[in-house]
């Protein structure tokens, strides 16, 4: 029997005419969207991987990442390498049974994707913890709306940080619980009752298509209330409620965190709601579970209360 028959017909007899040093940088470019940052990742000179990239696209037979005015977009193509690609090279890592993840060496640089409100609360006690757990890592902090299966694929998000309220296809599991609550200036009159502060006071709200969470609520209890300012940046409500005074909805640990630079009056939702929980979920294709075990109980740290 020919020895060789095991790996005629997989490709993998092909695997010898291919410079496999070339993978690392491919995917540093592919997440990084750029030949200097992707250069500064993995330790080449820009021209090292301007050549890296030249050879890449005539193996592969596509331009992979391409000039749009100022900005990079990666091709179709591309897009489906990421996934497999960071898959097998963190396969390969383990084959040759590389050291385990080291938060006091490491110099990786640590995603985290979440929303603008979500970093409100963590992302400061996060950045500190990173920085004292691995001082030589860089945390690089994503701000997302909805997050969808490129939130994965490009530029290496390791872990998202997502409301409860939002699906998702994969595992995920509850880092802290939350809960809209009543926010309103401290000017209001004390003896105010949250159901008062929403009918007396004008309302202060995210200028969207539809009316967020939990006004249906508002609606079907036939709760009147006016709207007085409509604004795009949902950081803006509580300083404007603190400062120029109306009412808004707001998750607690948000409206908690905003109270230590303004004033804020805070009440609980005079009806029930279901909970607002943010949840973490992990890249898929992330295999380094030293890591993940790792940055995993940094996120609880920093969302404890």
């Amino acid at each position: 029997m020919d020895e060789d028959a095991g790996t005629r017909g997989t490709g993998l007899d092909r695997l010898a005419s291919v410079n496999l040093n070339l993978l690392v940088p491919l995917l540093a470019m592919l997440e990084e969207r750029s030949v200097t940052r992707a250069a500064e990742r993995v330790g080449l000179t820009q021209s090292a991987m301007s050549h890296a990239l030249a050879r890449m696209r005539r193996l592969l037979g596509d331009d992979l990442l391409v000039r749009q005015g100022n900005t990079v977009t990666l091709t179709p193509r591309a897009l489906e390498l990421i996934a497999p690609l960071r898959a097998t090279l963190q396969q390969a890592a383990e084959v040759i049974d590389f050291p385990v993840f080291d938060p006091a060496t490491t110099r990786r640089t640590i995603t985290v994707a979440m929303t603008t409100s979500t970093a409100f609360v963590v992302g400061a006690r996060l950045a500190r913890l990173v920085a004292e757990r691995a001082p030589h890592a860089t945390l690089r902090l994503r701000t997302i709306t909805v997050p969808g299966e490129t939130t994965f694929t490009e530029r290496g998000v390791d872990v998202v940080l997502i409301s409860e309220a939002i699906a998702s296809p994969h595992p995920r599991e509850r880092l802290y619980d939350d809960r809209v609550v009543v926010v309103a200036s401290p000017d209001t009159p004390p003896e105010a009752s949250a159901l008062d502060l929403l009918t007396t006071e004008p309302h202060v709200v995210v200028d969207a298509e539809q009316r967020v969470f939990p006004y249906p609520v508002l609606d079907e209890k036939g709760i009147g209330y006016r709207v007085g300012r409509l604004i795009s940046d949902f950081l803006l409500v509580p300083y404007l409620v603190a400062r120029a005074g109306g009412v808004a909805l707001l998750r607690y640990r948000v409206a908690a965190e905003m109270r230590t630079f303004v004033g804020l009056r805070i009440e609980e939702f005079p009806f029930p709601l279901p909970g607002l929980g943010i949840d973490m979920v992990w890249n898929p294709h992330l295999g380094d579970h030293h890591f993940m075990a790792w940055l995993r109980q940094v996120l609880f740290d920093a969302a404890r209360p």
